[in-house]
Order: C-alpha cells, then sequence, then structure tokens
C-alpha cells in the first residue's frame, strides 16, 4: 500500500521545494527516486542524514529508493556550496568508500529482504568509465545550452564568489554528469525522482532537462531545507570537527552528546526531522518538554532514536549510562563498568598527568599525586589543604591525607581520575 510520501515530509518541515503534480505521480504507484551520497570519505556524517531520512520514509511509503554513490562525481567535485576544488580519489579507495557507506545507509534502509521495494545501491562509475568524452559532448553536452548552465546558482555563486581562480572546466560540467545520472537510472531503474539539499536543485533540474530532451519522458525534483542551528553555528559540527556515523571516528557517547545538547528550538525541528515517531507521539513529547525545558525531555528521547538507529540498543545505553555518571550518586562504581574508548569520551580534554606503573606498586601517596609527581597543584602544602578542606577525590571518592592510590584503583588498568571541587578534574595515566 502506498502512503503520501509528501505529505509526511511536510509536517515533518522536510520540503523545501518539489516540482509540479510530485505528490499525485508519487501516489499513482510504487515509484523509485534516488539520492546521491559523496564517497570522497569512508563514512557518511550526521550533515548526510536528511537526505539518508528522505530514502527511509520513501521506501516507508512503499516506493523504491536508489543509494547513488557519485563514484564519478566523487572524482570530479559538485561546485555547490564550495569555494574550490576537492582533492581526487583513486578507484579503489571510491570502492571501499562506497562499501563503507552501503554499510552506514542499511542501518535507515531495507537491501536485504527481497521485498519488491528493496533498496538499490548503484556507482556512477560503473557507467560513466564506459563513456568516452567524445561520446558524451556528442550524446548529451548538446542538449544542454552554456547560457542554461551558467544560469544555476552553483555556478552564479562560484563565478562571483570571493576567490579569484573562478571554477574549472572539470567543475563546470559537474550538473551534466549529474544530470546524466538521472538520465541513466530514469532509463535503466525506471527511476523518477531525484530528491537532495536545496542547493542541489540546479543540478536535479538539469536531469529533468535531459529525461525530456533526450528520454523523451517526465522526471520531478524535490528538495528539503538545508538544516541549520538556531544560534547560527553549523549544524552537524563540533568542537572536534564533523559528527560522524562511523562509531571510530566519532564515539557513541559523543554521538549522543551531541543531540543531547541541542537547543530546545533545534531539538522540537530535529525530534520531527532525525526519528520516525509519528505526529502524535512527537506533539505529546513537545507538551510534556513544554514548561519543564531543564528535564530535557526532547533532547533526550532525540538522543536515544538518533543513536540506537545510527548504532545500536546496547551503544545508546552504554552512552547514556556514560552520560549520568558525572551526576550519579554512584559514580564511584558506575565509573568502572565504561571501556576505554568510552572513558577516555567522557574525559577528553582534561588535563592528563603520565606516570609509570612503578609508581602504584607499593601505593601512591595522594599528596604526591596532587603536587609533586603532577604538578597539578603548586605545592604539598597546597594539596594538604584541600585535603583538609575535604575537597579530593579519587575516583569519585572522598579521600584524607595518607590516601595511598593502589593498582587496584586503576580503571581499566590504566587510569585514576582525581578531582578538587566538582570542577577541577585530571587523569593520572599509568605507562
Amino acid at each position: 500500500m502506498i502512503k503520501n510520501f509528501v505529505q509526511e515530509l511536510q509536517w515533518r518541515g522536510m520540503v523545501h521545494d518539489a516540482m509540479p503534480n510530485t505528490e499525485e505521480h508519487l501516489m499513482e504507484a510504487m515509484r523509485s527516486a534516488y539520492v546521491g551520497f559523496d564517497p570522497t570519505a569512508d563514512s557518511l556524517h550526521i550533515g548526510n542524514l536528511v537526505p539518508i531520512m528522505l530514502l527511509a520514509h520513501f521506501q516507508r511509503a512503499g516506493h523504491k529508493p536508489v543509494a547513488l554513490v557519485g563514484g564519478a562525481t566523487g572524482m570530479i567535485g559538485d561546485p555547490s556550496g564550495k569555494s574550490s576544488e576537492r582533492n581526487l580519489l583513486d578507484e579503489e579507495t571510491l570502492r571501499h568508500n562506497q562499501e563503507c557507506v552501503r554499510e552506514q545507509l542499511s542501518q535507515f534502509l531495507d537491501f536485504t529482504s527481497g521485498a519488491e521495494n528493496e533498496a538499490v545501491m548503484v556507482n556512477n562509475y560503473d557507467w560513466m568509465k564506459e563513456i568516452s568524452f567524445l561520446d558524451f559532448i556528442r550524446d548529451v553536452g548538446k542538449h544542454i545550452t552554456v547560457n542554461y548552465m551558467m544560469a544555476k546558482d552553483s555556478v552564479k555563486n562560484r563565478l562571483s564568489g570571493e576567490s579569484a581562480d573562478g571554477m574549472s572546466f572539470t567543475e563546470f560540467t559537474y550538473q551534466l554528469v549529474q544530470g546524466y545520472d538521472f538520465l541513466h537510472l530514469y532509463q535503466n531503474h525506471e527511476c523518477s525522482l531525484q530528491m537532495g539539499g536545496s542547493d542541489q536543485w540546479g543540478n536535479i533540474t538539469t536531469g529533468t532537462e535531459l529525461i525530456r530532451r533526450i528520454g523523451g519522458g517526465k522526471g520531478y525534483a524535490l528538495t528539503c531545507p538545508l538544516i541549520t542551528k538556531s544560534d547560527g553555528t553549523k549544524f552537524g559540527k563540533s568542537e572536534g570537527g564533523n559528527v560522524w556515523l562511523d562509531a571510530k571516528r566519532t564515539s557513541p557517547y559523543k554521538f549522543y552528546q551531541y543531540w543531547l545538547n541541542t537547543s530546545d528550538d533545534d531539538a522540537k525541528k530535529y525530534i520531527k526531522i532525525f526519528t520516525f515517531l509519528s505526529q502524535e507521539e512527537i506533539e505529546a513529547l513537545i507538551e510534556e518538554h513544554s514548561g519543564q525545558e531543564h528535564r530535557k525531555t526532547l533532547q533526550k528521547r532525540l538522543a536515544k532514536e538518533v543513536t540506537i538507529t545510527v548504532h545500536s540498543e546496547d551503544a545508546y545505553t552504554k552512552a547514556e549510562e556514560a552520560s549520568n555518571i558525572l551526576f550519579s550518586k554512584t559514580a564511584a562504581e558506575d565509573i568502572k563498568k565504561v571501556d576505554e574508548e568510552t572513558f577516555l569520551s567522557i574525559f577528553e580534554g582534561v588535563p592528563t598527568a603520565e606516570l609509570p606503573r612503578t609508581e602504584f606498586e607499593n601505593g601512591l601517596d595522594v599528596i604526591g599525586a596532587l603536587a609533586e609527581k603532577t604538578k597539578f597543584l603548586k605545592s604539598n602544602g597546597e594539596a594538604r589543604r584541600a585535603l583538609k578542606e575535604n575537597s579530593v577525590s579519587v575516583n569519585f571518592v572522598k579521600v584524607q591525607e595518607g590516601f595511598m592510590i593502589q593498582e587496584s584503583d586503576l580503571i581499566n588498568d590504566r587510569f585514576v581520575l582525581v578531582q578538587r571541587g566538582k570542577k577541577n578534574k585530571y587523569l593520572i595515566k599509568v605507562i
């Protein structure tokens, strides 16, 4: 049964523009639509989540999603929103990246059930590599005028932008290559719709033009808004750079924290875009959150849903437990249960001193751990004063003068967390 895909996107705030009659076209029968993904890294990041969600909702509405990995276009570089050309990759790297991307998309899309609307992954390098330059400019290039190409925002912005270099012919032809992808998928996969971010509108409509002029058919376009944050900073970036979907690049703990730290205004918007919760569930959550913002009801549910979808239920549970450690009454016990990667994520940026294991074999005097051995406090006298004030903790347990840190106190057999007061933390790492 076909559900109303466009209507679903509209209440979620995920439609920026759509060609006339797109909704009607999709309600008539099962259709095929594609979104292109850049394979220049071996992981997607949360900036890719909106187009991924477009495909996921498309499949849930009863349609067939096509995920295109731009092996050929990745060798060129899309000028949209860029001020310079990107580095070009070799085929072996692109193939590796494609497999990694497929793995991540399979968390959202069904590639394997055998259903009629099972998702498909394609790589435009597979058909572009067979076409010679002369064939391409004869069979494709002649159908699109330079005037048409120059009128696109992606071209105009680059030519009138700050960069004095302009854009290369390679990048100028990008919209033709992407347009040809749409034509190829229309002819070989019955793909009648291309979706993407609003900055892709020009490239997508070049494809619909090629379908009309060469294929004698009708292609459709639908774009979603580019996601912004209410404070004006860029969505998808943390202090450490991109927030990746790969757990090796961004730990599930950090991933969870990114969503948990979303502002109230953004959480109301993001929970519609990045989760599969129904309109009724979301409205109830927003109402529950209202007036009790300090409880972070929306942020917690948003972080939970996205972390489970991208990683797993287990990864979410560990991330949530780790998030609660700093405020938990049972922190001393809980801290011993986290794995090393999560532990380091929690205390990333905390000052660290390295000491040899021999220091702990007979016990390390807490005064030495505070001052002489680590230099975190200026003197033994200052360390004694802090201990007398009852403001020193080792692994969240208050300690007094005379306390000896033993090997048995080491977390993951490698770390000791020392605090003076609530805010001044540092790690001792055994080497």
